[in-house]
């Protein structure tokens, strides 16, 4: 039988490694507080502290592990992940496959140009950087142990309480204007079904973009979600105008539209959700944004 090991179970990787246990596959995992590792142990999980502290006993935890999915996301001392435990990865004989979720942030700025897979990397954010540095390092780790490793470069995450519709009727979402700025999203739900192909796919080492198909201008996708709850959208402010944290001001640094072409030619994956307007109005079905 299968084992996933899920460094970080955390939104995305939760959602994939419950779509896998669905499939019949044991999963495993970690997350950093006892009281969440309790609530997945309750949902059929193996789940092991990970983040303050090592893992306590990595050969019993990675034991018969053949896919193994790192979310951490790198610090300012590299990837935890390989810092802290890969020498124990190396050990694991049973496994056949590494995934590492990325961001399409590698990219870095093309004002609203495009990029795929084999675009340069120029990331222009620490954020960015960072991830630059994480993929090589992963890569090399895979590489020492002949073993395929698929980068998967997230766009941005939405999905079941994780949306814009909950920003609205929270009274948090904003409608910013800045001219020429595009970013592109995916739900959750296509994530996982894109990391269950790749993961059973034997395709050898490389990246994937993960998108839909329309990078949108965010005020848009504001604009949407409040037509869907039958509200008045959030007035529009010029971004020069608006009070942000400097991570969210960081986001609007960069533009670009990505292409997706390779998960649907190599993976053949056919997108849940192809625009954010799919995936807002099955979201706001299931009952996300109710007053």
């Amino acid at each position: 039988m299968p084992r996933l090991f899920c460094f970080g179970l955390g939104f995305s990787a939760l959602t994939f490694a419950r779509h896998m246990q669905q499939q019949g596959w044991q999963v495993a995992g970690t997350c950093r507080s006892e009281d969440k590792a309790e609530v997945l142990r309750a949902e059929g999980f193996d789940v092991y502290l990970f983040g303050d502290a090592p893992l306590a006993d990595p050969a019993q935890a990675l034991a018969g592990t053949t896919h193994l999915l790192a979310s951490v996301p790198p610090g300012d001392d590299g990837d935890p992940v390989v810092g802290t435990h890969g020498k124990d990865i190396q050990t694991v004989s049973s496994l056949e496959w590494i995934g590492y979720l990325s961001t399409t942030g590698v990219y870095g700025d093309r004002k609203g140009g495009f990029v795929n897979e084999t675009s340069m990397l120029l990331p222009s954010t620490e954020r960015g950087k960072r991830r630059v540095t994480a993929e090589l390092v992963w890569q090399d780790l895979a590489a020492a142990m002949n073993v395929p490793l698929h980068m998967f470069r997230l766009a941005g995450i939405y999905g079941p309480g994780r949306n814009q519709l909950v920003s609205l009727r929270k009274g948090k979402a904003r409608r910013v204007e800045k001219p020429g700025q595009v970013f592109s999203r995916i739900h959750v739900d296509d994530i996982a079904q894109i990391l269950e192909a790749a993961a059973t796919s034997g395709l050898p080492t490389q990246p994937f973009n993960v998108c839909d198909n329309e990078a949108s201008p965010p005020q848009d996708v504001v604009a949407y979600a409040a037509d869907l709850l039958g509200m008045d959208p959030p007035p529009l402010v010029p971004f020069d105008e608006v009070e942000m944290s400097p991570m969210g001001r960081s986001f609007y640094a960069e533009s670009k539209r990505v292409k997706n072409d390779r998960i649907k030619d190599d993976l053949g994956v056919v997108l849940k959700y192809p625009t954010y307007r799919e995936g807002l109005q099955a979201l706001a079905d299931a009952g996300d944004g109710k007053a």
